[in-house]
């Protein structure tokens, strides 16, 4: 989403400035262009020389520098942005916006921007949480103008409370987000995603279970997020994090998962079952660790069918598309395609899981999309990331047939 896009940053004094030299290397590194404007103060703290030299243009600070475009002519770099970030937002920019000061150039080019705004207040927690600048964000906001809340923690000042400025990987995800649901081509869309394996336990240390990472789902996830979808993440457990601004609901068994999915099921616009579910689970569950035991005699564990999660969701399709995973180790195309007809697909992925690169726990993966008219579409080796990417285009090319 930030591939392109123009981006004014407007810097005031604060400490965490630092922070801000980092978030426009990395906007720039994804594809941003990125102009920045600083106030006399912001310049006290970091050189604008250093800005210039990061963004790759001219940093401006002064109405009075000279007579070029982006000083005297304050309206042209107001009119250039398809983005307008303040970081960091101190009390004084903020109270300034809302009052609608332009005595600087900052707050002038501010005043004439035509493009969304977005604010990251930081500051000490007594000024932030005073009743001055918590007034002041919610003209902001009554405005149109977006807050990114500050974090919690210890701050320069030596107290602690709100008022830090996020850091870098957590602003560029608000960005993205941001615009996401302004310009994705799947906002408004409703998406669950499942992800990871289940685990059915049988005592309460020990569990069946496979070797599912999670990463192909907070993929999907992740890719259906920049796109501008709401997104759901039913998740068994996992090491991975998952993607910013999802709605996270973890379960560790079959059961568990089925009932998460029939929750939210019924509101939901698509439907992708990357999760690895447990198809069996012990028939009895033991209350305490079970022992060892004469290693002659073995142990024998009665196992019962786990529910369908896929098939149910097929037999209750309504505006839903329903796309399912298939990870097999041998008759890749055929069992794949008896899914589709079964439980009532629109689409599965298909991949060998025991191919180099495709397997459990890979950052890659090898697959192949089959639809209910037969037609097969085999992807080469790539990134998981890409995988999810190319699936959203091929749900969204179905669902507008």
């Amino acid at each position: 989403m930030l591939n392109g896009k123009k981006i004014v940053v407007g810097v005031t004094g604060g400490i965490a400035i630092y922070k801000v030299v980092d978030l426009v290397s990395k906007l720039r590194k994804q594809g941003a262009e990125v102009r920045v404007v600083m106030t006399e103060h912001a310049a006290k703290f970091v050189s604008p020389l250093l800005f210039a030299e990061i963004s790759g243009h001219k940093c401006a600070v002064s109405m009075w520098d000279g007579r070029d475009e982006f000083t005297v002519e304050h309206i042209a770099l107001a009119n250039w942005g398809d983005l307008f970030l303040v970081a960091p937002a101190t009390a004084n920019i903020l109270a300034k916006m809302a009052c609608g000061l332009a005595d600087d150039l900052l707050s002038t080019v501010l005043l004439a921007a035509p493009c969304p705004i977005i604010v990251c207040p930081a500051m000490n927690t007594g000024m932030y949480e005073n009743a001055a600048t918590q007034e002041n964000l919610n003209v902001l906001r009554r405005r149109g103008i977006s807050v990114m809340e500050p974090a919690s923690g210890e701050l320069a000042c030596g107290t602690s409370g709100a008022g830090r400025l996020p850091e870098v990987t957590e602003i560029i995800a608000y960005l993205e987000r941001f615009l996401a649901k302004r310009e994705g081509d799947m906002r408004g869309l409703k998406v669950l995603v499942t992800a990871a394996g289940t685990r059915e336990p049988i005592d309460p240390v020990r569990f069946v279970g496979n070797r599912s990472s999670g990463k192909m789902g907070y993929s999907v996830a992740r890719q259906a997020l920049l796109r501008g979808a709401d997104v759901t993440l039913v998740t068994g457990p996992s090491a991975l994090t998952p993607p910013p601004y999802a709605k996270v609901i973890p379960v560790e068994t079959t059961k568990q998962m089925l009932d998460a999915c029939l929750k939210e099921y019924p509101d939901v616009d698509i439907v992708i079952k990357a999760a690895a579910v447990a198809d069996f689970k012990p028939r009895s569950v033991a209350d305490q660790k079970i022992k060892k035991i004469n290693p002659e005699e073995g142990m024998t564990i009665a196992m019962d069918q786990n529910p369908d999660i896929l098939k149910t969701l097929g037999g209750m399709k309504k505006q839903q598309f329903l796309v399912g995973f298939a990870a097999e180790t041998q008759n890749l195309l055929e069992n794949a395609a008896n899914k589709v007809k079964k439980k009532n697909l629109d689409m599965i992925v298909a991949n060998d899981v025991s191919l180099k690169g495709a397997g459990f726990n890979t950052d890659t993966n090898i697959v192949k999309f089959l639809y209910p008219d037969g037609t097969v579409e085999a992807l080469e080796l790539l990134s998981k990331d890409m995988v999810a990417s190319i699936l959203l285009d091929r749900v969204m090319e179905k669902r507008k047939k």
